[in-house]
């Protein structure tokens, strides 16, 4: 079944589509047609618990449903608030 994720950086948000069964290493791959930072970089923090989200598990698995806040970081940008 096909979702929006909604993820926060600084002042950008990304509607990002894709399936829960997906991996969140496959959401940060589409993550990374839009922001052009390599997955390796990103670090993605489930707003609601503030749980880092791990790249082997599914979305389902981690409880992101549907339009919830998901916070990226760049492990490797000094320049990153959220």
């Amino acid at each position: 079944m096909a979702m929006y994720i909604r993820v926060k950086r600084m002042k950008a948000t990304y509607f990002i589509q894709c399936d829960r069964a997906a991996t969140v290493l496959d959401f940060k791959q589409k993550l990374f047609t839009l922001i052009e930072q390599p997955v390796s970089n990103q670090r993605l923090i489930l707003m609601s618990t503030e749980e880092v989200l791990e790249d082997s598990k599914s979305l389902a698995e981690q409880k992101v449903s549907n339009i919830l806040n998901v916070s990226y970081i760049c492990n490797n940008c000094s320049s990153l608030k959220i």
